[in-house]
């Protein structure tokens, strides 16, 4: 079964619900047979690279509120966090355009090395002091940290279409799907859940969705099953 998550770097409870989902996932008893794809969504598609502010001063300017406010909001995300085992810096964090990082994404899974590319993301976005924006070096040298090659990475980053349309494609499928919002997540494409639940809420979604899968149906021709191999050798045609 495959669970696919949408979600940006940028976002705090794409963190914190990555976390939760996780605790979820080890758990469950067909963990082995899920498959997990993690899907681009920005949060902020329009701002330029070289665009970077204080995460203070984002929120206050796009929610319209007080530095006061926005600092209390940072400080419950850093219990929030804290609760599900995630370091959290509260103070002095940076916010600017996550499309090279979804572009560099894309390039992991083909590699095989997404979730540990993302996870490596989060950590130095919302636990970190160096910026993971607007340095491509800081970009490549995560990437390596999740296994990938360096020059390759470069590669990637270099060239603004690389992994470009993969990124839109699936901007566009979370639009089509619903999802005006991150975490979003998506069970066998029959079930979304969104924000970051508690992990009993996604143990009860895994649980829904994997027991309503549809069983196999085997096409079969009238003249009968045709030759197969099995643990006991292979059937022979005797005419």
């Amino acid at each position: 079964m495959r669970v696919e998550i949408w979600s940006d770097i940028a976002c705090p409870w794409c963190y914190v619900g990555k976390a939760r989902f996780e605790k979820a996932l080890d758990a469950f008893p067909h963990r082995d047979e899920i498959e997990v794809v993690h899907r681009s969504f920005e949060l902020d598609p329009g701002r330029a690279k070289g665009d970077i502010q204080p995460v203070l001063a984002m929120l206050t300017k796009k929610y319209g509120m007080s530095e006061a406010q926005a600092q209390a909001g940072e400080e419950n995300l850093g219990t929030q966090a804290a609760a599900e085992g995630l370091a959290y810096r509260t103070r002095d964090r940076d916010h600017g355009n996550t499309f090279d990082m979804h572009r560099l994404l894309h390039f992991a899974k083909e590699q095989g090395r997404q979730d540990e590319l993302i996870g490596l993301l989060y950590r130095a976005n919302f636990a970190e002091e160096r910026t993971v924006f607007g340095d491509d070096e800081r970009l490549v040298e995560l990437a390596v940290a999740a296994g990938l090659d360096a020059d390759a990475a470069r590669t990637v980053l270099a060239d603004p279409k690389a992994y470009a349309d993969d990124v839109r494609a699936d901007e566009r499928e979370a639009a089509e799907l619903g999802a005006n919002g991150v975490p979003f997540f998506v069970l066998d494409r029959k079930y979304g859940v969104s924000g970051a639940q508690p992990a009993e809420v996604f143990t009860q979604a895994l649980t829904q969705a994997w027991g309503e899968r549809p069983p196999l149906r085997l096409i079969q021709q009238d003249s009968g099953d045709a030759e197969v191999c099995g643990p006991d050798g292979c059937a022979v045609p005797q005419h």
